[in-house]
């Protein structure tokens, strides 16, 4: 199947793309009555599909205080277009940004310790641009001085790190990677997304990266959101990607508290565009051994939208 046919395939399957647990439950399906735990959202604009998910989620106000101040904080890691998939949407973006000024954030940041030149990164993903114009401001993170350290006592190899300031002077922070296929790690979403908050992540890389993602997770200052972009996914060559014949227009977004639930469910979405067993990403099951979420849908409330 070519890249147009399989295109058109997905944009046809469209609310047939779900989870089956064990024994073929759609776990897309609501399981449960009251507050779902994972919200998921298909074939809307990301602005129109995030506004679908938080009022699912009891509204914005319910994560965000009058007077704190917010990091918002996406994948801006690579010199890329928007239409390359290879950091978050910037429509995303604006749109998390507003709603936390509207519930009276005190100031909202946005950032990214990114791969690629820092401010190419913040301008050609068209982050910087919407991001301010939503009412952020935005910050670099290209400087050790930036950072400071973290002991992370409950990790088993990644005893310390160097967060961003942002990070540990905010009230809270809301956590915005894109789903994509990722070299080292296999998938890259919200746990794979903490390394952008991180100083040297060549330790990640140089000692068990699957169980050092994991770790970093362990942060007592967790998210209070994660939402997983997939609006548009890079199936292959990932972090980076090549061109757009990396990249399907999926048009699906995905949010929780639950960091390994949440992940879990977009690793599976991802499993359905390219064959991707949980198993590969070792991440998950590491996060839920620490305690910080669980990768067991079928015991969660997982409702799901169709626009």
């Amino acid at each position: 199947m070519n890249r147009k046919q399989f295109l058109s395939t997905i944009a046809f399957a469209g609310a047939a793309i779900t989870f089956k647990s064990k024994n073929g439950m759609d776990l897309m399906a609501q399981s449960q009555s009251g507050q779902p735990d994972v919200v998921a959202v298909m074939g809307g604009e990301p602005d129109e599909m995030f506004k679908q998910a938080i009022e699912e989620l009891g509204g914005i106000f319910k994560f965000i205080e009058k007077g704190w101040k917010v990091v918002v904080k996406p994948n801006i890691g690579w010199d890329k277009s928007p239409e390359l998939a290879g950091n978050t949407n910037p429509k995303l973006i604006a749109e998390i940004v507003r709603q936390c000024i509207q519930a009276g954030a005190k100031e909202v940041t946005v950032f990214d310790h990114t791969c690629d030149d820092w401010i190419k990164c913040y301008k050609n993903s068209g982050i910087e641009a919407a991001a301010k114009t939503a009412g952020a401001k935005v910050v670099p993170a290209h400087e050790e001085s930036y950072y400071k350290e973290v002991q992370l006592p409950e990790a088993k190899k990644l005893k310390t790190a160097k967060i961003h300031e942002a990070i540990l002077n905010c009230d809270a922070w809301i956590n915005v990677p894109i789903l994509k296929h990722h070299g080292g790690a296999n998938l890259s979403i919200s746990m794979k997304n903490y390394m952008g908050i991180v100083w040297d992540r060549r330790i990640f890389h140089s000692s068990d990266l699957q169980q050092c993602i994991a770790d970093i997770c362990t942060m007592k200052k967790k998210p209070v959101l994660n939402v997983v972009d997939a609006y548009r996914t890079m199936k292959s060559n990932g972090p980076q990607g090549r061109s757009t014949a990396d990249v399907v227009d999926t048009k699906s977004l995905f949010v929780s508290k639950d960091i390994v639930a949440v992940d879990t469910a977009a690793a599976k979405f991802f499993g359905q565009i390219r064959k991707m067993p949980l198993e590969n990403v070792g991440h998950l099951a590491n996060g839920q051994t620490l305690g910080i979420g669980t990768m067991d849908l079928d015991k969660l409330n997982i409702k799901r939208i169709k626009i």
